[in-house]
């Protein structure tokens, strides 16, 4: 048992003596759980004392009262407690992470609207409903009771967002109500707007940022004139978008900005020391422009963030040069590296040798389809947060070509017409670049490519959020049925899917194959390539990577080792543009990625 506090002058203090906090991010939901004890030692060995993780509320609720493995934040916990680290925990509700819908159920922003993150009664029973299921194994892990736990936050980058005291009282007072006793915090931009809006009274306040140290605990000191000083996200890398050059930092320089933060006598949390993989379709989104409301910018599958160790495990040049700095700052001699996870001996090949069509697929694993209103269902009243939706609709007749567009589209639409395909819509390209005569027939393949974590655009719907027109007239009796990426989750689950030989036509549609390993171990991994293909997700063993998508930057998806297994392994790609080769291929490689240098002020 041990007695942790936030101290009156500079210190944090453990049974009274001053500590200092040297932690490192690390999602558990992130990486898979036969992996988390190696990454831990990671983490010691580059010289901290102290894992960070967010909770992502809508993995783990993803339908109203319907929980999922609320216990795996636990587990996170107890492997931390082995690996000899503190833990700090920001249990959100909203923790934005570059994570689908900053990590609240779109459930719950169709449900509430603007209302969520506000004082507002329902939706603060929905979040004590949430808390009530997740946080007694946070108190129970807390340090005074023998745990890791040493601090909770209260929300999370709330100044970036709202101005709502009641709520964050409410939800501060929320969390001593199940059991937190631990010290409670806030973290914001250092900027005196963040500030104000974020901080609570009698909580301490942190600071996120990437670089200039000083101007920011200067900042941060007009509005708490005691207490430690602490960076609660050092940004030390930054988050690649789908179809954007990719973001590198330079590691002497992210070395240089971690050493200024520990000059200044303050602690750090290293945002992200390990980043991991956006499994499942699980990445978020954000909007361009300084109030958010510019084209929709999807984050790509890996969540590698340029962390100093990277997506597969490996220390990188920044791991060696922030060991070097924190090292400074230890108790004694750092740990030693643990053994560097293997990759795949030789390169394989996954020859996909079946194949159904999208329509076969929605028939077999979509839900029933909708027809309750003469206008489009949105994801949210379909209770769909990750997937497909097909929307089908009549265009009358006879009647002469007209442009057949959809207004309020999120985020994109393959089209076919009476059966063939017509193109692809955007919300920036919302109308067929062919007109359209009746009668027709009409189907329009929607997809979310990641809901908005970040900022005023945060919950809006996806599908189509308007109508579908031809000319000016709006198209009613739309139809839907959606097609949920859980569907597919698990070895068996397209058993029922009925798969005819691959013809080589490249068309959309599910693709299965296989590829046999003579040897596999629970801390390797591979990376999977798709030459020639699209835009989809690749499952292995019934474990979904993630999205893939042609326009880059990510070119390899990866597979976790304990995914593989000794003997024959199978695949399966949900193409829903235009196949590529009728393979997908396995190695060793690790993803490219080069670019700009990372931003040193912006959220994560």
């Amino acid at each position: 048992m041990a007695d942790f506090t936030v101290g009156d002058d500079d210190h944090f203090r453990l049974d009274g003596k001053p500590v200092r906090l040297l932690s490192g991010a690390l999602h558990y939901f992130r990486v898979h759980e036969a992996q988390w004890d190696h990454r831990l030692s990671m983490l010691r060995a580059m010289g901290l004392n102290c894992v960070e993780t967010y909770v992502p509320w809508n993995l783990h609720e993803p339908q109203p009262g319907r929980f999922r493995d609320v216990g795996a934040l636990g587990r996170f916990l107890d492997a931390a407690h082995r690996a000899g680290l503190w833990a700090i925990v920001r249990p959100g509700p909203y923790i934005c992470a570059e994570w689908e819908n900053g990590g609240l159920p779109a459930w719950v922003t169709g449900r509430f609207g603007r209302r969520v993150r506000t004082r507002d009664a329902e939706y603060l029973d929905a979040v004590r409903a949430w808390f009530a299921e997740l946080l007694p194994q946070v108190a129970e892990r807390q340090i005074d009771r023998g745990g890791p736990v040493i601090m909770v936050q209260a929300e999370n980058e709330y100044g970036s967002y709202g101005t709502d005291q009641v709520y964050l009282g409410r939800l501060a007072a929320m969390l001593g109500e199940y059991g937190v006793s631990v010290p409670l915090f806030t973290s914001d931009g250092p900027d005196d707007h963040m500030l104000t809006g974020g901080s609570v009274p009698g909580l301490l306040a942190t600071a996120n940022f990437g670089s200039g140290a000083r101007e920011a605990f200067r900042v941060l000191r007009r509005h708490q004139g005691a207490g430690p000083l602490m960076c609660m996200e050092f940004w030390c890398g930054w988050f690649d978008h789908w179809d954007a050059p990719p973001v590198l930092r330079d590691p002497e320089q992210a070395a240089d900005a971690l050493r200024e933060i520990l000059d200044c006598g303050a602690s750090v949390n290293i945002y992200m020391a390990h980043g991991g993989t956006n499994f499942g379709g699980w990445a978020g989104a954000n909007r361009a422009g300084p109030l958010q409301d510019q084209e929709l910018q999807p984050t790509v599958t890996s969540y590698d963030y340029d962390a100093p160790i990277d997506e597969y495990g490996r220390p990188t040049e920044k791991f060696r040069l922030f060991r070097q700095v924190l090292a400074a700052y230890a108790d004694g001699p750092l740990p030693a590296l643990p053994p560097e996870p293997a990759g795949l001996a030789a390169p394989v090949r996954a020859e996909l040798t079946g194949w159904a069509s999208l329509d076969d697929v929605m028939a077999a694993l979509g839900d029933e389809e909708r027809d309750e209103s003469g206008v489009p269902l949105t994801f949210e009243e379909l209770g769909l947060d990750r997937g497909l939706v097909r929307y089908r609709v009549s265009v009358p007749g006879p009647r002469r070509p007209y442009a057949l567009g959809v207004s309020g589209l999120r985020d994109r639409a393959v089209v076919y017409v009476d059966g063939v395909r017509h193109g692809v819509l955007t919300e920036e390209a919302a109308t067929l670049p062919e007109p359209v005569a009746g009668p027709a027939e009409v189907e329009l393949w929607v997809e979310s490519l990641g809901r908005v974590n970040y900022g005023p655009r945060l919950g809006e719907a996806k599908g189509i959020t308007g109508g579908v027109l031809h000319e000016r007239q709006f198209l009613h009796g739309v139809r839907a049925r959606a097609l949920r990426l859980d569907a597919f989750e698990g070895p068996g689950a397209v058993a029922g899917v009925p798969f005819a030989p691959v013809d080589g036509s490249a068309r959309s549609g599910l693709y299965r194959g296989t590829f046999a390993l003579a040897e596999t171990g629970a801390a390797g991994h591979a990376g999977l390539e798709l030459p020639g293909w699209t835009r989809g997700f690749v499952w292995v063993n019934g474990f979904c990577l993630g999205r893939y998508w042609s326009v880059g930057p990510q070119r390899t998806l990866y597979v976790p080792g304990p995914v593989l297994r000794d003997g024959v392994n199978e695949v399966w790609v949900l193409e829903v543009e235009a196949a590529g080769a009728p393979f997908v291929e396995l190695g060793a490689g690790l993803p490219v990625r080069s670019g700009p240098a990372a931003p040193g002020d912006a959220g994560a």
